[in-house]
């Protein structure tokens, strides 16, 4: 299975119970319609980060060269074109026959504009996510390469001390 094809699926999972969500809680209160688009944008794009951050970790502990990086890039940019387009597709056809609160756009206008809109909300979080937790590994290991470098050579220290 790709890895890109998991992601995928688990952030249409996401934006799709989001969407419910939001629909429910608009019908509830809908004064608070702007809070509740936040909330729902914010989960999207959360979960987003937090698993690129964690694919990027993964990947720079296994790669400590980062030319032999895995291509998170596009792992996540079809993963979210993947998102966006079924979370269309299953949103109108939800919002068609079963939840008519969670919008009445056409399925072109779901899948061109609301999956582009998807897609990005998936991939820029996951490729932000996935940056950062490379800098953060590859920045713990050039520390723990200087620690090691100064315990081989306790020399050096003195040395480094004196100048």
């Amino acid at each position: 299975m790709s890895s890109w094809l998991p992601r995928g699926l688990v952030m249409t999972a996401v934006h799709v119970i989001a969407r419910v969500l939001l629909g429910v809680a608009v019908v509830e209160a809908p004064l608070n319609t702007t809070v509740w688009k936040t909330l729902a944008i914010g989960a999207v794009v959360l979960i987003a980060l937090i698993w690129g951050g964690i694919d990027g970790v993964a990947d720079a502990r296994a790669n400590p060269d980062p030319d032999d990086y895995a291509d998170l890039t596009v792992r996540w940019l079809q993963a979210g074109l993947l998102a966006g387009v079924l979370a269309g597709l299953i949103s109108w056809i939800l919002g068609r026959f079963v939840f008519a609160g969670i919008g009445e756009a056409s399925l072109f206008i779901e899948l061109i504009a609301g999956g582009s809109f998807t897609a990005l909300l998936v991939f820029v979080p996951a490729f932000m996510g996935a940056a950062v937790g490379r800098w953060i590994t590859r920045r713990d290991q050039r520390k723990n390469d200087a620690d090691d470098d100064w315990s081989v050579h306790p020399d050096r220290e003195a040395e480094h001390v004196a100048s």
